[in-house]
């Protein structure tokens, strides 16, 4: 079974953004901020809806240079939970759709749409790490 869980799309002001999202109804419900990453991840959703609206706020470098964003590189990835990501993963790459961030920790993996939309694909919990997908590259950008 596969369960779609989210929009991710960057943004430069997040409390604009929420404020925006808020004036639809549409509310926080819940955040994470990563020190290491240096970003803020802030999900959002309608009333009684699973599923989510995930704003990503990179934060400027430590000279104060925030990223800009055109052409539509603010929109970022659609994402899906799965039953077995190694399984999921193995049908796409028998069809021949490369997996550009293969799930090497058991729980994430990317791979592009063919018009080139990122697609996030996410264990239901964890799995093993396992090979090939332990030691494999990663393929390019996702």
């Amino acid at each position: 079974m596969t369960k779609f869980l989210h929009t991710m799309i960057r943004v430069t002001d997040p409390e604009a953004t929420i404020a925006f999202f808020n004036l639809l109804g549409v509310q926080e419900t819940r955040r994470f901020s990563s020190e290491q990453g240096r970003f803020t991840l802030i999900y959002l959703a309608a009333p009684g809806q699973d599923y989510e609206v995930e704003l990503t706020y990179n934060w400027p470098d430590p000279d104060g240079r925030a990223e800009t964003y055109a052409g539509g590189r603010n929109f970022g990835h659609l994402a899906f939970q799965v039953d077995d990501i190694y399984a999921t993963c193995q049908t796409l790459m028998d069809a021949g759709i490369t997996i550009n961030r293969p799930p090497r920790d058991g729980h994430m993996a990317f791979v592009k749409t063919p018009d080139g939309i990122s697609i996030e694909l996410l264990q239901d919990g964890r799995l093993e790490p396992a090979e090939p997908w332990a030691s494999m590259p990663n393929t390019g950008t996702w």
